[in-house]
């Protein structure tokens, strides 16, 4: 009688989606991260990169400090952009943002 009185009684075993509730719920945060994060930054990525890549003599571009300018050399890894009559520099291929003759025509 003391035996049955100390003993201690058994809990019972919780189920599937007891047991692994959690690390579901941290797959579906993962997946809607990648989903609305990391996903549509690495396209635009991609395509940043493919315009930049594209630039050719001519081009009208602005760079990430808003100068507006034409290119009028392109290197590996440098541009050389004209900003007015006689004035030019030289900058990261980079540090290229956006089209400038798309820019003008909105």
């Amino acid at each position: 009688m003391i035996q049955f009185l100390e003993t201690v009684p058994m809990k019972p075993q919780p189920g599937f989606m007891e047991q692994y509730s959690f690390i579901i719920m941290i797959a579906l945060m993962v997946l809607v991260l990648w989903l609305f994060m990391w996903r549509p930054e690495a396209k635009r990525r991609k395509q940043m990169q493919a315009f930049r890549d594209g630039l050719k003599k001519g081009d009208k571009i602005i760079t990430a400090g808003g100068i507006y300018g034409t290119v009028k050399e392109i290197k590996e890894n440098t541009l050389l952009i004209e900003v007015d009559s006689n004035v030019t520099l030289r900058i990261d291929k980079n540090m290229v943002v956006a089209d400038n003759s798309n820019a003008q025509r909105q």
